[in-house]
């Protein structure tokens, strides 16, 4: 998992409050367990026209965003089903971190298994930051995990709170299995005395 510290993007803005998994990956996308080739599946059903087109109105689409990293969004972000394929579109698109006043638990906890950083700011908060965010290539914020900060295009900037735990994870890009791994040489060594101690074993 790549590691999150401090990233500087254009934030694009999805004022829509209740966007649920579905929304951002519908099921019939769900028939791989790849997390890579998802991104083109991202907000499908509002990207593109019945043909296969991109609709020219959904933000993704728009040249300013195309290339954004960061998504600020509407109440209640994430609800609905908890298929871990939502975080692995929003990543493989180029998504590192979603901004919303509040995330569903799953969604938010499978975000940060992922290396997605979701933060939760009050609503007077996001709309400040989705004012931000509609400056088109201007709308740049940095968001510095360390300091838990979001500073944005006019220097204003805004605190964040975040599980230290979590913290530590994303910044040490560390998924489940990177945290295992950290603790091998104690594996390691209670394996070798269990098997000192029972050798018939």
């Amino acid at each position: 998992m790549d590691k999150f510290t401090t990233l500087t993007g254009v934030a694009a803005p999805l004022p829509i409050i209740n966007i649920d998994t579905d929304m951002i990956i519908p099921k019939q996308y769900l028939k791989t367990i790849k997390r890579t080739g998802l991104g083109t599946a991202l907000f499908s059903e509002m990207r593109y026209n019945e043909d296969g087109s991109d609709n020219p109105d959904f933000v993704l689409n728009q040249p300013a965003y195309k290339g954004a990293q960061i998504l600020v969004a509407g109440d209640n972000f994430g609800c609905g089903s908890s298929r871990e394929h939502a975080p692995w579109a929003l990543l493989d698109f180029g998504i590192r971190c979603v901004i919303s006043t509040s995330f569903a638990d799953i969604f938010y906890n499978n975000c940060f298994k992922n290396g997605i950083l979701p933060i939760r700011v009050s609503e007077e908060e996001l709309d400040k930051l989705l004012d931000d965010a509609s400056r088109g290539a201007n709308s740049t914020l940095t968001v510095d995990l360390e300091t838990q900060t979001i500073k944005g295009p006019d220097g204003g900037s805004i605190s964040f709170e975040i599980d230290p735990f979590r913290k530590h994870c994303l910044m040490n890009g560390l998924d489940d299995i990177g945290l295992t791994m950290e603790k091998a040489p104690k594996i390691d060594a209670y394996e070798a005395k269990a098997a000192d101690s029972r050798p018939w074993a």
